[in-house]
């Protein structure tokens, strides 16, 4: 079993990736190796973002690695929160309800609700690398609905879908969502 970093402590995205990977892969985290930085992610693109923290990971320990940016890039906010998704609301880092109010609130009542998710992955194995984005279309509900996943999942319906990712069920997201065709792509490359 080939062993391969994910640059993250977030562990609802470890999870994630470890269900999609399944058993080909011993993926760790940055606190199974160690890993207690700080890593920084101060551009403003997923892409830059993504290679940022992926170099700093393989850098400093050699490892093969890969790291992630995610985005929710919603039409009638000229493409917000995009890169500033996990920060959307002021003072906060991560606080998924605050993002999600703010979002909520700004849309109003706007009809155009069409957003994507959008997830870009760099792995770094052997001084190469490589890009993977993955991206699904959807839209964004009136109101929150559900109790699964995290971060805008109570939020986000899916294109093909009546009900938001947060009720669709680990299963069906882990099939359809952005990060699982961005870690499909990454899965592929690795074989």
């Amino acid at each position: 079993m080939k062993t391969i970093v994910f640059a993250t402590n977030n562990a609802h995205k470890l999870e994630e990736i470890r269900q999609i990977l399944g058993d080909r892969y011993d993926v760790r985290s940055l606190n199974d190796i160690g890993c207690h930085d700080d890593i920084p992610e101060d551009f403003d693109t997923l892409e830059e973002n993504s290679r940022q923290k992926a170099e700093y990971i393989f850098r400093k320990y050699g490892l093969t690695c890969f790291a992630d940016d995610t985005g929710l890039e919603v039409d009638a906010l000229g493409g917000a929160p995009g890169v500033h998704s996990a920060r959307y609301a002021e003072g906060t880092d991560h606080d998924s309800e605050a993002n999600m109010r703010k979002l909520l609130r700004e849309l109003g009542d706007n009809p155009n609700r069409t957003a994507r998710f959008r997830t870009v992955i760099t792995l770094i194995e052997n001084d190469k690398t490589s890009l993977f984005v993955g991206v699904v279309e959807g839209r964004i509900a009136y109101e929150k609905s559900g109790t699964g996943g995290f971060g805008y999942d109570p939020i986000f319906i899916p294109e093909g879908y009546d009900q938001s990712f947060a009720c669709l069920g680990a299963d069906i997201k882990n099939t359809i969502s952005h990060r699982a065709r961005a870690v499909q792509q990454l899965s592929d490359y690795l074989k």
